[in-house]
C-alpha cells in the first residue's frame, strides 16, 4: 500500500476518507481553505495544508494549489471525494502527469462518461438499456429535429450533453414548442457549461431513480453491489436514499447489475462508480454514470458489508478486488437521510455556530458527519452537514430506526432540515411504497 494520500475535499467525505486511510495504514494530508482550518478532519490528519481562501474557486477547485500541496508533502496519491474536482478529467490527467496516483478512473474514462452522448453510445454497445432518443447530438436541421421527436413520441426532453444536477434540461410536450426549447437549451448550455451540444430523449413522466454501485480494478475484474433508490428528490437533489431499491426482484437486480459490471470491463473502468437509471413500468433506462464515490454510498455498505472507500484506495494501489460477485449478497435494508443546514420551510441556507450537537445512536444507526459542538458551518459550500443512516432486517425496521434517530438528533444554534426528514420518513405513502421522482415536490407544494 502506498505511504501517503492527499484528501482533496472537505466536510464529511474528507473525514470518511481519513478513517479509511487509518484502517489501511496510509498517512493522510488534509487540504483545507481558510474557512475550514478548524475542521475535525484537519486536526485528525497526519498533515494539513491550507490551499487558499474560503471561496471554492480559489481553494478546493484550484488545481495548481492541490498539486502543489501533494508535492510539498511528498504524497503518493490524491483522493478527490465527491463534488469539486472529483469528475474533472483535466484534474485527473494533471494528477497523473505530475507523478501522483489519482484515486478514481482514468481521465479518458471520465471524459467518455462525462459526455452524455458518448456515455449512452458506450452503454448501448455494452447492452445496458437506455432511454429512446436521438442517438447523438441534434443538428441545426429543424425538419430532422421535428422528425426525431415525432418518432420518439411526446413528451420529450432536451438535454445538454455537458449538463448535470438538473441543469441544461427542458421538457417539451408539443411540436409547436420544440424548436424554441432546443434553442433555449442550447443557449443555457453554452452559458453554463461552455458547450451548446444538446440531444433528445423520451421524457418518462413518473419514473423512479434507481442506481447501481459498481467496483472495478485494473486487472479486468468488475462487480456490482446491488441497487439504490434515490427517488425522493427536490429540484433534482437527493434527500433520502435507500438500498436495496424496493419492489425490484433479485433476478432483475442481478441481471441489470451484471450488465453494468460488463460495461465497466468493456470501457476499461477502474474504481468505484455508479450507473444511474430511470425506472418505469418495470423497465430500466440508463441516464448517466457518476465516476466517483456517491454521497449515498453508506446504504450500500450497510447491506453488503463492503467498505467502498477502502476498496477505492486499494484499487488505486493496484490491488485486485477484495470480492468476487459470488461474495456479494444483500442483507436487510438501509435508509439514509441527508441533514442540511437549511430552513425546513424555505430551504434557505442557515450557516453559523452550532451551540449544541447530540448524535443519535442505538442498534443499526450510523452517522457520517464532521460537525461538533461550537463548530461553525461556513456559508461558502454545500449545506449538507451530516448523513444519518439506519439499517434493519426489513425496510420497515430501517424506517422505524430512522424515525427514532431523527428524534434523538440535536443540532442547536442553526436551522436544519431534520423536521422535514422526520415528516418524510413518517409519510404514510412513502412508508408503504417507493415513490416516483416527482412525489416529494408534489408533497411540498400541496402542504
Amino acid at each position: 500500500m502506498f505511504d501517503k494520500l492527499v484528501i482533496a475535499n472537505r466536510g464529511e467525505i474528507a473525514l470518511r476518507i481519513l478513517r479509511a486511510c487509518k484502517e489501511l495504514g496510509v498517512r493522510t494530508v488534509a487540504l483545507h481553505s481558510t474557512a475550514d482550518r478548524d475542521a475535525k478532519y484537519v486536526r485528525l490528519a497526519d498533515e494539513s495544508v491550507c490551499i487558499g481562501p474560503a471561496a471554492a474557486s480559489e481553494s478546493y477547485l484550484n488545481i495548481p494549489a492541490v498539486i502543489a500541496a501533494a508535492e510539498v508533502t511528498d504524497a503518493t496519491a490524491i483522493h478527490p471525494g465527491y463534488g469539486f474536482l472529483a469528475e474533472n478529467a483535466d484534474f485527473a490527467e494533471r494528477v497523473e502527469q505530475s507523478g501522483f496516483i489519482f484515486v478514481g478512473p482514468k481521465a479518458d474514462t471520465i471524459r467518455l462518461m462525462g459526455d452524455k452522448i458518448s456515455a449512452i453510445k458506450a452503454m448501448k454497445e455494452a447492452g445496458v438499456p437506455c432511454v429512446p432518443g436521438s442517438d447523438g447530438p441534434l443538428t441545426d436541421d429543424n425538419d430532422k429535429i421535428l422528425d426525431i421527436a415525432a418518432k420518439i413520441g411526446y413528451p420529450v426532453i432536451i438535454k445538454a450533453t455537458g449538463g448535470g444536477g438538473g441543469k441544461g434540461m427542458r421538457v417539451v410536450h408539443t411540436e409547436a414548442a420544440l424548436l424554441t426549447a432546443v434553442r433555449l437549451t442550447r443557449s443555457e448550455a453554452r452559458a453554463a457549461f461552455n458547450n451548446d451540444v444538446v440531444y433528445m430523449e423520451k421524457f418518462l413522466e413518473t419514473p423512479r431513480h434507481v442506481e447501481y454501485q459498481v467496483l472495478a480494478d485494473t486487472h479486468g475484474n468488475a462487480i456490482h453491489l446491488g441497487d439504490r433508490d434515490c427517488s425522493m428528490q427536490r429540484r433534482h437533489q437527493k434527500v433520502i436514499e435507500e438500498a436495496p431499491a424496493p419492489g425490484i426482484s433479485e433476478e432483475v437486480r442481478n441481471r441489470i447489475g451484471a450488465r453494468c459490471a460488463e460495461a465497466c470491463r468493456l470501457i476499461g473502468y477502474c474504481g468505484a462508480g455508479t450507473f444511474e437509471f430511470l425506472y418505469e413500468n418495470d423497465e430500466f433506462y440508463f441516464i448517466e454514470m457518476n465516476t466517483r464515490v456517491q454521497v449515498e454510498h453508506p446504504v450500500t455498505e450497510l447491506v453488503t458489508n463492503v467498505d467502498i472507500v477502502k476498496e477505492q484506495i486499494k484499487i488505486a494501489n493496484g490491488n485486485v478486488l477484495s470480492f468476487k460477485q459470488s461474495d456479494i449478497s444483500i442483507q436487510g435494508h438501509a435508509v439514509e437521510c441527508r441533514i442540511n443546514a437549511e430552513d425546513s420551510e424555505t430551504f434557505l441556507p442557515s450557516p453559523g455556530r452550532i451551540s449544541q450537537y447530540h448524535q443519535p445512536g442505538g442498534p443499526g444507526v450510523r452517522v457520517d458527519s464532521h460537525i461538533f459542538n461550537n463548530y461553525v458551518v461556513p456559508p461558502y459550500y454545500d449545506s449538507m452537514i451530516a448523513k444519518v443512516i439506519t439499517h434493519g432486517a426489513t425496510r420497515s425496521e430501517a424506517l422505524v430506526r430512522m424515525s427514532g434517530a431523527l428524534q434523538e438528533m440535536v443540532i442547536d444554534g442553526i436551522k436544519t432540515n431534520i423536521a422535514l426528514q422526520q415528516r418524510l420518513i413518517n409519510d404514510a405513502a412513502f412508508k408503504q411504497n417507493p415513490m416516483d421522482i416527482h412525489y416529494l415536490e408534489s408533497l411540498l407544494s400541496n402542504k
